[in-house]
């Protein structure tokens, strides 16, 4: 069944995307080139709306295998995410219209589908209630989440093969706990996403736009929430690192942005993928790099949730050097910025 969800997703995303690419055409939906951009000629944007199709599809096909009472909630919430993406790709909405509609989408989360982090087991014994914070906790994690997509989308691939990696993780972990519905979503979205790459890999014949973007960082939001609500304090750190590469690179773009003294939403091309391309790599070359931190990050979360609290924290300080040691190498932050690559230097010998 898992295996069929996948596979159905896949086929129909295959078949739709070229469809939605006329479409995108013809509504306006087209992305053309400037100084930020790295493709040289128009191209159609909303291909997003094949992966939410072709979810959608699906979802509705294999449901009844995986019977949840917040399926509606949660396509409810998908359905809102896309038309925002959609207005967007067409209009170019405004950064604040983009939030209501992400807000807009976690409030039904919360208040229909009842789906938010309430408390954590303390790694020690009792319980930390988040009481009245649950609701804004809960409202950052899905619209931060879903904005890191969004940012990661700047190479052909990129977001795709990223949400499949962090999706596929996602699955793994489900199946461990034996929750099928959220396996079967995350599968079901992984093949959608797959089906659009072979259009979408470089060189890119349309791009997922903020219609596809903002649904992946949506959907990834709330099934790492149903896969991972109330539980300990060492588990709740799995969702982040499934999805160190884009949580870290937003993290980074915003403590860039405070340091230059830029707005927080300004766009840039100083984000992960451009500063490997600056250093070297080629287009394709920096989206294979990418994907294999990805899963990097998705197999160490994995390993993370199998490993003794000891075992955890020396997982988690690993990564954390890790991803130090990159933004410093790269210059994710700045060019001048390697605190801990000069403390490791080793000293010039005066003559």
């Amino acid at each position: 069944m898992l295996i069929g969800a996948l596979l159905t997703a896949f086929f129909l995303s295959i078949v739709l995307t070229p469809f939605v690419s006329k479409l995108a055409f013809k509504w306006g939906a087209t992305d053309k080139p400037n100084e930020r951009k790295v493709h040289q000629k128009i191209m159609p944007r909303m291909g997003g709306l094949a992966i939410f199709l072709s979810f959608a599809i699906s979802f509705l096909i294999f449901r009844p295998d995986v019977p949840n009472e917040n399926y509606l909630p949660i396509l409810a919430g998908a359905c809102l995410i896309v038309l925002i993406g959609i207005f967007d790709d067409i209009y170019e909405l405004s950064a604040k219209m983009k939030l209501a509609g992400q807000v807009g989408a976690a409030l039904i989360i919360i208040f229909w589908g009842g789906i938010q982090v309430q408390f954590i087991n303390l790694p020690f014994g009792g319980e930390l209630e988040f009481g009245a914070l649950s609701i804004p906790i809960t409202i950052i994690w899905i619209v931060g989440v879903t904005n890191a997509i969004n940012l990661i989308d700047g190479l052909d691939g990129l977001a795709a093969g990223v949400s499949s990696i962090a999706l596929v993780t996602i699955s793994v972990m489900a199946l461990v706990m034996g929750d099928i519905f959220v396996a079967t979503i995350s599968l079901i979205v992984t093949g959608s996403s797959l089906g659009f790459l072979k259009y979408n890999f470089h060189p890119a014949k349309i791009f997922m736009g903020d219609t596809g973007s903002l649904f992946l960082g949506y959907i990834i939001a709330v099934l790492s929430l149903l896969g991972f609500k109330n539980i300990t304090v060492i588990s709740l750190i799995v969702p982040i690192i499934i999805l160190g590469v884009p949580i870290s690179d937003t993290i980074f773009a915003i403590i860039r942005r405070l340091v230059n003294k830029t707005p927080i939403s300004a766009p840039d091309k100083s984000h992960l993928h451009h500063c490997l391309v600056n250093v070297g790599f080629s287009h394709k070359q920096t989206v294979v790099l990418i994907y294999a931190l990805a899963a990097s990050f998705g197999l160490a979360a994995i390993i993370f949730s199998f490993a003794t609290q000891w075992g955890a924290l020396l997982i988690v300080a690993i990564l954390l050097i890790t991803i130090e040691i990159i933004v410093e190498k790269v210059g994710l932050i700045g060019s001048n910025y390697q605190p801990l690559l000069k403390m490791f230097a080793p000293r010039k010998q005066k003559p």
